[in-house]
């Protein structure tokens, strides 16, 4: 039986070893660095490195080896690139974002859009971030909103982009990509969801109820306590508050925010019927001005990506390298490219930030059709 200390004595000698040659390698990288500096030669070389992985894998003797040691190249040439785009970015610094800072942003007298009518959450949103004199309008849907900025019709627009029960609003991450608009901000609103109909209403009246599929889900619980009730699909949580406040018909009730009752002149019949108490919607407030203030902390990109092993992994090392923490990452199909996707990234930062710089000169040339959404 081998001794099990002598074989770790062993293995600590060729650890030891490589060690001095990674750190070998990578200062022959940075006079690589170098010359690609001086002949303006682009640091990624992706035929290189595919030919020199192919070679690597021809050196080992079992097919398990082989794909081991070019996923261990793989990595060591990723590293390699990184330490290169740092001193590249050092040597001639790059905005990749064209993004101007700001020290404030400019909220007196802007006019505010978003989608559905006074009393909806969005609306809520709106006066949460801009203030309560805030000079707004609503629209029908979410791409009036981002058509109304495009148009100039309106300064900014408040859209909402996730629900901690319910995920991602897939519409809107869709709307970012399609528009050349900015991130300038979020607002996240608590989603506490209540029960209203008409003054002198009891429940035991009630035998429809209209609000927005969102919040039908984030209700089932108690709406699963009234199984006589006619559930109805709502476009928007407060349209459904004003149908009821319209209509006057005591058998009708909605679910919308507390602000909504208060808004159409509605009883609330039943609250706390959310079934998770954390429920919040984060809201994004969208500009068409390439802005951020100089104080932002968090940074929204996205990017696609080819179907090659690693390189979603590969990526995302521009951020663990540069020491970067990302915060959500989403993914959404590619318009008329089936089984192609586009990736969304959120993560801490400031584009004023070297390293933050560092990763998104890596990021634009590894990956294909960067966006910066914002900073915010």
């Amino acid at each position: 039986m081998p001794d099990l200390q002598e074989l770790r004595k062993q293995i600590d000698e060729i650890d030891n070893a490589m060690v001095q040659l990674f750190e070998k390698r990578m200062s022959i990288a940075e006079q690589v660095a170098s010359y690609k500096i001086e002949t303006g030669k682009p640091v990624f070389d992706e035929a290189r490195e595919q030919e020199k992985l192919h070679a690597l894998g021809k050196k080992t003797h079992t097919s398990f080896n082989c794909c081991g040691i070019q996923q261990l190249y793989q990595q060591i040439m990723s590293i390699s690139r990184k330490r290169q785009y740092q001193l590249l970015q050092a040597h001639n610094p790059k905005d990749v974002s064209r993004f101007t800072p700001v020290d404030s942003l400019e909220k007196e007298g802007a006019c505010v859009i978003y989608q559905g009518v006074e009393g909806a959450y969005s609306h809520a949103a709106s006066i949460a971030f801009f203030g309560n004199e805030v000079n707004s309008r609503h629209v029908d849907t979410w791409k009036e909103a981002m058509e109304a900025i495009k148009n100039g019709s309106a300064d900014y627009a408040v859209l909402p982009i996730e629900n901690s029960t319910a995920g991602i609003v897939q519409d809107n991450y869709d709307l970012l990509t399609q528009y050349d608009h900015v991130i300038v901000g979020e607002q996240l609103i608590p989603c506490r969801h209540v029960l209203m109909g008409l003054p002198g209403t009891e429940i035991g009246e009630i035998e429809h109820v209209y609000s927005h599929p969102q919040a039908l889900m984030q209700c089932r619980d108690f709406l699963n306590m009234h199984p006589d009730w006619n559930i109805h699909p709502y476009g928007n949580t407060a349209k459904a508050a004003k149908k009821v406040a319209l209509e006057q018909d005591r058998h009708q009730a909605a679910i919308a925010s507390p602000y909504a009752a208060e808004y159409f002149h509605l009883a609330v019949l039943q609250e706390g019927i959310y079934s998770n108490p954390g429920n919040s919607t984060r809201f994004i407030v969208v500009s068409r001005q390439k802005i951020y203030c100089k104080d932002a902390k968090k940074i929204s990109i996205s990017f696609e990506l080819p179907h090659t092993s690693g390189s979603l992994y590969s990526s995302l090392s521009h951020l663990i390298y540069n020491g970067l923490n990302m915060t959500k990452i989403e993914s959404r199909p590619v318009l008329n490219q089936n089984w192609e996707y586009r990736f969304f990234v959120d993560f801490e930062g400031n584009l004023k930030d070297s390293a933050v710089k560092n990763a998104l000169r890596g990021l634009e040339n590894e990956v294909q059709n960067l966006r910066i959404h914002g900073n915010y």
